[in-house]
């Protein structure tokens, strides 16, 4: 592999943040860039699961670019640089996968991951909750996800699917309750109990709740694009029952092979 590129790049970041530089690029900090992380991130996603490669290689650089940006800021204060990631990277790859830098065995993938966790444990023993380790900033449904899958490693899960049931109906039935009460406070409680419990059906299921939502968030906009190409006027002068009808001749409609 020829890193030629790969410095050039470097240089490249520096030259951008350097006194004669680009002025929108030095004016940056590792706080104004968040959101930029975010978004590039999401798009890169959203490349993989169009299955577009060159978009995809394209969202790649874009992610590298937030990389080198905060490696570089971090740089002129001091802290690291992008050696520094790339070391600290590298040593936690190869202590984390003894069984191809090592000499220990593993019989699958399920033995890689109980094998990386305990490894990761070891790494950081200031971690004393099952808890910690969370991220504050990612998204709150993958965010349950992950507590859930945690909880359970300690042995704290459902007796069976059936019991998971009785408590998803018995948070929609407390949600009920508070809306009685018109608390809104006690209402958003509630339906994050719901959701919360929906999202350890998913878990029970193998299914990622994540892409889940996604797929129907997908599957809603395409419907209802359909709905608008088969309205005969405007949305808003539709009653509910005609969007009924209207909504399962859409669906019929994307039904049908092309």
């Amino acid at each position: 592999m020829d890193d030629k590129n790969f410095k050039e790049l470097v240089e490249v970041i520096a030259k951008l943040r350097a006194p004669d530089g680009c002025p929108w690029d030095r004016e940056q900090t590792h706080q104004s860039l968040r959101p930029n992380m975010l978004e590039e991130a999401y798009e890169a996603v959203d490349a993989i699961d169009d299955n577009d490669m060159p978009h995809l290689q394209e969202e790649l650089g874009d992610v590298l670019l937030q990389v080198l940006l905060h490696s570089q800021i971090a740089s002129e204060e001091g802290a690291f640089d992008i050696e520094d990631v790339a070391k600290e990277l590298k040593d936690k790859l190869i202590h984390r996968h003894p069984h191809v830098f090592g000499h220990t065995h593993v019989n699958n993938a399920e033995d890689v991951k109980k094998n990386w966790d305990k490894l990761k444990a070891e790494e950081k023993p200031e971690r004393t909750s099952v808890m910690d380790g969370l991220s504050r900033s990612q998204a709150a449904l993958i965010a349950a996800q992950k507590i859930s899958k945690k909880a359970v490693k300690v042995g704290f899960e459902w007796p069976n699917e059936d019991s998971l049931y009785n408590c998803l109906y018995s948070e929609i039935n407390e949600f009920k309750e508070a809306e009685k009460e018109q608390d809104k406070t006690h209402k958003e409680e509630e339906l994050g109990d719901i959701l919360f419990a929906v999202v350890n059906l998913a878990r029970w299921n193998k299914i990622d709740a994540e892409q889940a939502l996604l797929k129907a968030n997908k599957k809603f906009e395409k419907r209802f694009r359909k709905m608008e190409e088969l309205a005969t006027k405007p949305l808003t002068q539709y009653s509910f029952d005609e969007y009924d009808a209207l909504w399962e001749q859409a669906k019929k409609a994307l039904q049908k092979p092309e």
